[in-house]
């Protein structure tokens, strides 16, 4: 498994995550996951055609709240769930610690946020 935290920002919005991508070590693990209905399979083929599974989990005022699908997040959560979506399409082009600028990645501004620790 892999962890990264990121910096999700949206109109008037900051939300840290941390994010755990699911890719059992070893057959143990794979069986474990695929136990608790995560898609591998028990020799660890890799994850189902359903994956990748990542679980994002909002970090914000000692409160945790996590999803394992994007679409969990409902409807009125705009901002998680696409972020969810970029976050577990482009796992591996993402360094941790990075911002996560919906309204730039749905391409209503021109240029991505920069952190808050910068501003």
């Amino acid at each position: 498994m892999e962890a990264k935290l990121f910096e999700i920002r949206d109109s008037a919005t900051f939300i840290p995550i941390l994010a755990v991508r699911l890719t059992p070590a070893g057959e143990e693990e794979a069986y474990l996951l695929a136990r608790a209905g995560y898609g591998f399979d028990a020799d660890y083929q890799g994850p189902s055609t359903l994956g990748p599974y990542v679980i994002l989990c909002r970090i914000v005022g000692g409160q945790l709240e996590a999803r394992h699908t994007p679409n969990e997040w409902g409807p009125s959560t705009r901002t998680l769930s696409e972020a969810h979506h970029y976050i577990a399409n482009n796992w591996d082009d993402l360094a941790s610690g990075v911002v996560i600028d919906v309204e730039f990645i749905l391409g209503e501004t021109s240029e991505p946020k920069v952190s808050e620790r910068l501003e």
